[in-house]
């Protein structure tokens, strides 16, 4: 009789960041360098006037319209904790696909600067570091080491839960 096969932990780890590898969009929230997978990215537009949306959480910026459809604007470094600056020229809009309840949604996260389209091994992946119970890192899939640099690789279906943002453009 064959005795049953366990998967170790570094199996299980290895599967993972082979699960993580590809194309991501990076960009740049403070001096920070950000990447979320190129198949949730729909385009990048750049800045264009918000229209605020009354009783929305101090993250949502508020809506666009992007030929004809509505879309929410999230604020991602107020999202992250981080102080709002003044747009600049380099700030743009990038519209994501996220995974609501039912369907999915078209949804704007506002960032400083895009940087590049990266394709990304599993060797480049490490797991997010522990920060104890007090720190909020689930929507952190990974970290990759770049170069000299570490890309911070974020889940975007975490980062813009459907329950913070229920009622925004038809809701989810």
């Amino acid at each position: 009789m064959a005795e049953p096969t366990h998967s170790s932990d570094a199996e299980v780890k290895n599967a993972h960041m082979e699960e993580l590898a590809g194309k991501y969009l990076t960009f740049r929230l403070d001096h920070e360098e950000y990447g979320i997978p190129i198949l949730t990215v729909v385009e990048i537009i750049k800045m264009m006037d918000v229209t605020p949306v009354p009783r929305t959480p101090s993250f949502v910026r508020g809506v666009i319209n992007l030929r004809g459809k509505v879309i929410p604007v999230v604020e991602l470094r107020e999202k992250f904790g981080m102080d709002r600056t003044d747009d600049t020229d380099e700030t743009c809009i990038i519209v994501v696909k996220v995974e609501g309840r039912e369907t999915e949604m078209e949804m704007g996260i506002i960032i400083d600067t895009v940087s590049e389209v990266l394709d990304i091994n599993a060797r480049e992946i490490e797991a997010p570091p522990e920060f104890g119970t007090a720190c909020d890192t689930e929507f952190i899939l990974g970290m990759a080491k770049t170069g000299a640099s570490v890309k911070i690789l974020i889940d975007i279906n975490r980062v813009l839960r459907p329950d913070e943002l229920s009622g925004l453009a038809g809701g989810f």
